[in-house]
């Protein structure tokens, strides 16, 4: 590989790593084989970076993760997949911090609230059917547009915004039902 191509490498894929990391762990539930699948996705993209037309890095590299993914899950989950996630006390408190809550709680009784909303919303975003759970993932979590989203899961702009639509009803109807059950 030719010194511009590890520069090319590391200018468009090193710094989406966290990202794609998170979206492979939203996609299987598991920090551990999302780990495995970005050591995948990052190898296949290192491959093809000399034919990476300038265009959306981020998507096309998502993309890559996205595919890599489920064909981790078709060769280790074959039948069976379970997409219950796995996130530990650190793990989930950074995602709180980070992306399901937008202001920081007040009071101890507010991180306790707040972390239990959190705790909710993560299982029912793990509840969704894979399509509906990748479209939100991708959008709230990553902020892609519904055009990169179009091009990440190869679906058409319209698919993505019912996606995105019916992902969010499902959603709030958990909630609701959740919040009933208490």
């Amino acid at each position: 590989m030719s010194t511009s191509a590890k520069a090319r490498f590391a200018q468009i894929v090193l710094p989406r790593m966290d990202e794609a990391y998170r979206l492979a762990r939203w996609l299987t539930g598991s920090a551990t084989d999302a780990e495995d699948i970005i050591q995948e996705a990052s190898l296949r993209a290192y491959r093809h970076i000399e034919h990476f037309a300038e265009g959306n890095a981020r998507a096309w590299f998502l993309t890559i993760v996205r595919n890599s993914t489920y064909s981790w899950l078709r060769k280790n989950r074959p039948g069976t997949v379970s997409f219950i996630a796995d996130l530990d006390g650190y793990a989930l408190s950074a995602l709180d911090a980070g992306h399901v809550l937008s202001d920081v709680p007040a009071t101890p009784e507010d991180v306790l609230i707040a972390k239990g909303e959190a705790a909710r919303l993560q299982m029912a975003i793990a509840a969704l059917p894979v399509h509906f759970r990748e479209t939100i993932v991708l959008r709230e979590y990553h902020g892609l547009s519904y055009r990169d989203i179009a091009e990440v899961t190869a679906a058409p702009i319209g698919t993505v915004m019912s996606r995105l639509a019916n992902g969010r009803k499902h959603l709030a109807r958990w909630m609701e039902e959740d919040r009933r059950d208490d």
